[in-house]
């Protein structure tokens, strides 16, 4: 891997370590520290949003799937950008992405993308098998 700094300010190794630090985060549920991983205004899945809604968009998450946990399986980084593929999992306890709990639970696969500018996502955007959560919790 190259340590020469990229557009974002950040190595490819840096670049990789603020993931795996940031998916980490998730995992803990300690999204107090995003301000260190975001801008205060990021589009988020092409949609201007406030960090807060990013913040949200997790809770509304965990909410309806308290132990939901993310698994990064393949990690791309590239100049100033991010890709993952990751493996979620969890048990639904109330409605996720239109999906009613069964008490069964998902293993579905996202992939994430990422525009680092400065030391701090400012493109985000993500997509849930949720075809596959519904196979899941419907079986």
């Amino acid at each position: 891997m190259s340590s020469v700094a990229t557009r974002s300010g950040m190595s490819t190794e840096e670049l990789r370590d603020f993931y795996l630090r940031y998916v980490e985060l998730a995992n803990k549920r300690e999204f107090a520290q995003m301000a260190d991983f975001a801008h205060e205004e990021v589009i988020m899945n092409g949609t201007p949003a406030k960090m807060a809604d990013m913040v949200a968009e997790f809770y509304k998450h965990i909410d309806a799937v308290p132990d939901l946990h993310w698994e990064i399986q393949d990690l791309v980084v590239e100049g100033d950008r991010v890709a993952a593929r990751l493996i979620d999992t969890g048990t639904p306890v109330k409605e996720w992405n239109g999906l009613a709990p069964t008490g069964k639970s998902v293993t579905i696969t996202e992939t994430a993308f990422y525009r680092i500018e400065d030391g701090r996502f400012k493109h985000m955007s993500y997509l849930m098998d949720i075809d596959t959560a519904r196979r899941q919790l419907a079986a």
